[in-house]
């Protein structure tokens, strides 16, 4: 198995498949362009910054901060990896398979009974995070099957081994200025521009115990 591998504080904002235009009317190109080059452009700075001084404080064998920097690799950590996933979770209409893939077909099946009692489950957890955070479906490889993750901010209430295939971000910068407080209509449009190839090619890659932040839009 190969691995990309990030050189310490060299994280960079990963270009989107598609056009700031793509994904409307469901998000206009105004929020998907704030969204992108300036709320996920503050996660990667402020993860490159967190591994900085992280090394720093190796090599000075000075840990006063370490519960600080800790806090900070995480939130921006976790902030970059599901923002990036996010970007390929969707994809222009015209551009995407309408339904899940043979093999996340089966896996819903199999860990949700039918697909409509996960798209309920999925959007509901959306609907319902807590303040700032996003619904995450993952494959949990500790018992081969699929859960859905109501995360808070982007590190909380997350599941120790769980592989992001499909996550909906519903803090407010994903939604607030085309939708306003109706988190819920976003919640709902959103399933117009699933991109469940990138999901089916997600899950066969987490199965095999990989994680890519980029992948393909075909």
């Amino acid at each position: 198995m190969q691995y990309l591998r990030v050189p310490i504080g060299q994280h960079r904002l990963p270009g989107l498949p598609y056009s700031y235009q793509a994904l409307q009317p469901v998000i206009s190109a105004g929020l998907l362009e704030i969204h992108h080059n300036q709320h996920h452009k503050s996660y990667v700075e402020g993860l490159n910054k967190a591994e900085l001084k992280l090394a720093e404080a190796r090599h000075k064998r000075d840990y006063s901060l370490i519960k600080h920097w800790e806090r900070e690799i995480a939130f921006h950590g976790s902030g970059h990896i599901l923002h990036s996933i996010y970007w390929t979770s969707m994809a222009p209409m015209g551009n995407r398979w309408e339904t899940p893939g043979s093999q996340t077909h089966k896996f819903i099946l199999d860990s949700f009974g039918s697909f409509i009692s996960f798209q309920e489950q999925f959007s509901e957890a959306a609907i319902n995070v807590e303040g700032s955070g996003w619904s995450v479906l993952v494959w949990q490889p500790g018992w081969g099957r699929l859960e859905i993750l109501a995360v808070e901010k982007h590190q909380n209430c997350f599941q120790a081994g769980g592989i992001p295939l499909l996550v909906m971000d519903v803090w407010e910068h994903a939604y607030y200025l085309d939708y306003l407080w109706k988190r819920k209509d976003y919640v709902w449009s959103w399933w117009q521009i699933v991109n469940w190839s990138a999901v089916e090619r997600r899950l066969a890659l987490a199965v095999s115990g990989q994680m890519p932040l980029v992948i393909s839009q075909s």
